[in-house]
């Protein structure tokens, strides 16, 4: 469990980096919105090559179907949630881009990064370790969430100590649900650890299509579709080394 936890820390500790490059560097919103259609292309390859390919060889299409449809809602519901918690509690924002608070962005992290990872700790009951091209894959996808969500949160008025916390704490919730993983899931059928999978899919897709895509092209203009097509081929890549 010890050696599941750690890895969950390393996988998880992307976003603090990215967090602490976010407070202190500051980048422009142009750069920012670079960063976000990097990952975000990252993200899609880690749905499409990892996250769904191996729910649907698991457990089949009906757990693969539940999975992803419990993690959209889980995402949608929490974003809503929100969204509602400006100075006025009866207005929503009126696009998804408006939201500048870096909030959805870790509540995407909490809803990807919590079943990767608690997944990632079952890799290490075959007794073969854990693959370093899917660890790199995690990590890769998990910084730019960090840096985009971290200035988010700086530009909305929240101190650094705070956002720092934040992103530290999510850290580390990840780190725990690969421990996690590895003591309740051992033995777990394969339609449960394809459930689990295709939730944090359903929530990855929900998220890029909601927040993360519209707020990238809106500071990175026309280049964030070639940034996240970089995103995309080097995360594949590192999946297939």
């Amino acid at each position: 469990m010890l050696e599941a936890t750690g890895w969950g820390l390393v996988a998880g500790s992307s976003l603090v980096i990215g967090a602490l490059i976010g407070i202190t560097r500051c980048p422009s919103p142009r750069l920012t919105g670079l960063v976000l259609g990097f990952g975000a292309g990252a993200l899609i390859s880690a749905v499409s090559f990892e996250l769904t390919e191996e729910a649907f060889e698991l457990g089949g299409a009906d757990a693969l179907a539940i999975g992803l449809a419990l993690g959209a809602l889980a995402f949608y519901f929490g974003d809503r949630a929100l969204a509602r918690r400006g100075d006025d509690p009866t207005h929503e924002r009126e696009l998804p881009e408006q939201d500048e608070s870096g909030q959805a962005l870790l509540l995407g992290a909490v809803l990807d990064g919590v079943p990767e990872t608690a997944v990632l700790g079952t890799t290490i009951l075959a007794g073969g370790g854990v693959g370093v091209p899917i660890l790199a894959a995690i990590f890769l996808s998990n910084l730019p969430e960090g840096i985009a969500g971290a200035v988010q949160m700086s530009r909305s008025g929240v101190p650094r100590r705070r956002v720092l916390l934040l992103w530290l704490g999510v850290a580390l919730v990840c780190a725990l649900a690969a421990g996690l993983g590895y003591l309740l899931l051992e033995g777990a059928s394969g339609d449960a650890v394809a459930t689990l999978q295709a939730f944090a899919a359903g929530g990855v897709l929900a998220m890029l299509a909601i927040e993360m895509l519209p707020a990238a092209h809106k500071d990175g203009h026309r280049e964030t579709g070639l940034v996240t097509v970089l995103g995309f081929a080097t995360a594949y890549l590192l999946s297939t080394v």
